[in-house]
């Protein structure tokens, strides 16, 4: 899939998640207030109805100009032209919230004009334990509570629903599973665009590797098969010298191609855990001077040279001579790879540290930016250098000596700076 298109389905999801979320969201506002809304009609009913009945019984036909009187914390406040009876007042409030489904715990209470206070206050829960809690709650609070006042020369009583707010969360049950299945919805997408990003990635690097080990392998194939064009030539037996160095090169590249697949094979074995190091007490001094040995032709061939610096008293480790030596052998090749320098030097230090050995692997080279320091260990990364193909190799090799350094308990770090060079500095510890 092409990055355009990606980019397309990334921006138009996060639009379409943004806005069903948004919508969400306003139709659960919508839906609360709504709640909110019916239940102040039914409270506002009910009261109403209640205030009718007390002033029926009572014999006064005097029509109250604000029957019912919303306060904020659901607080209702009622009128009344004389004072009720607690009991009475209970009873008509109990079977006008059950006929209004208004069937929730509730507090009252009574003022007297005559006394400018609070008479009587009663919390009505369906829970009788709860009730007896609250009585003795509601008892002690009614010479302290300040309830909200509108006229203290009129009888009045106040209804309190304090889990109204509960109840009506508990009516949105449907909005609250659609709310729920939303953010099941929101969660699969960043994951899933999470995964399409991270296979986009993945795909951009293999394709990178498919390229890279073609023209690795497309170089020697190329040198094989015109040498062996040379080697058909009847007249080749008659020099007997370029017949030899013909030879030598066809195999020289059949080595390469050899060290190059064994290479893709051993980061095979490592990711299945299928290798196991042949640990032995070795001098790595010796060793280190083997690898840049076998590497002289290379390192002449770039006019190159390597400075050994060993100045470790004690060099000896319990390692794995071969991959070992694979491992500098690795960090030299690298060296000399990235650099823009018509003399590249690179310089190798050992030195003796708290409890095992330091090896520092120095070069002059192009060095790398900050920014791609932390991918530099990643298997198939490879620093951009403009030209894909300007560098060879299939990022490999500093994945493999990440990995051989973790193996043998040893760490690995590396300091750059643009066109300064690197510096990759090995830790390995004397015993493990």
């Amino acid at each position: 899939m092409k990055a355009k298109t990606i980019r397309i389905l990334v921006i138009f999801g996060t639009i379409s998640i943004i806005g069903l979320v948004a919508t969400q969201i306003f139709w659960l506002r919508n839906a609360i207030a709504l709640h909110d809304r019916q239940f102040n009609h039914n409270v506002q009913s009910a009261l109403l109805r209640v205030v009718n009945q007390v002033m029926y019984y009572s014999g006064d036909t005097t029509r109250l100009s604000e029957p019912v009187v919303e306060m904020e914390n659901d607080f209702y406040l009622v009128p009344l032209a004389d004072h009720v009876n607690a009991a009475f007042l209970e009873d008509l409030l109990k079977k006008q919230f059950a006929i209004h489904h208004l069937d929730m715990d509730f507090e009252y209470s009574l003022f007297d004009c005559n006394t400018n206070n609070l008479t009587y206050a009663h919390y009505v829960a369906f829970d009788k334990k709860q009730q007896a809690y609250y009585h003795i709650n509601v008892a002690k609070m009614q010479t302290h509570t300040v309830f909200p006042m509108v006229n203290k020369d009129q009888y009045y009583f106040i209804v309190h629903f304090p889990k109204k707010r509960q109840v009506v969360i508990g009516q949105l049950g449907f909005w609250f599973i659609s709310s729920f299945m939303l953010l099941c919805v929101v969660l699969f997408f960043a994951y899933a665009m999470f995964v399409i990003l991270k296979q986009k990635r993945l795909s951009e690097i293999q394709t990178d590797f498919i390229n890279n080990m073609t023209h690795e392998f497309k170089t020697p194939l190329s040198t094989i098969s015109i040498s062996t064009e040379v080697l058909l030539q009847p007249s080749i037996i008659q020099t007997p010298e370029r017949l030899t160095s013909y030879a030598t090169i066809i195999q020289d590249e059949a080595n390469r191609l050899k060290n190059q697949v064994e290479r893709v094979l051993q980061m095979a074995k490592l990711d299945k855990q299928r290798i196991r190091l042949n640990k032995e007490e070795t001098d790595i001094h010796p060793v280190i001077r083997q690898a840049v040995d076998n590497m002289r032709l290379t390192i002449l061939n770039s006019s190159g040279r390597v400075d050994l610096n060993l100045e470790a008293k004690e060099s000896v480790l319990r390692i794995d001579k071969l991959h070992f030596t694979n491992i500098i052998y690795n960090l030299l090749d690298n060296a000399l790879k990235y650099t823009d320098k018509d003399e590249p030097v690179i310089a190798i230090l050992t030195r003796n540290v708290s409890k095992g050995i330091e090896i520092d692997v120095k070069d002059n080279g192009i060095g790398i930016a900050e920014d791609k320091i932390p991918y530099v260990f990643d298997k198939f990364y490879r620093v951009p250098t403009g030209n894909v193909h300007d560098v060879k190799g299939f990022g490999l090799g500093l994945n493999y000596v990440k990995l051989m350094t973790d193996a043998h308990y040893g760490q690995i770090k590396v300091t750059s700076k643009l066109g300064e060079g690197s510096v990759f500095t090995l830790f390995f510890p004397f015993k493990k």
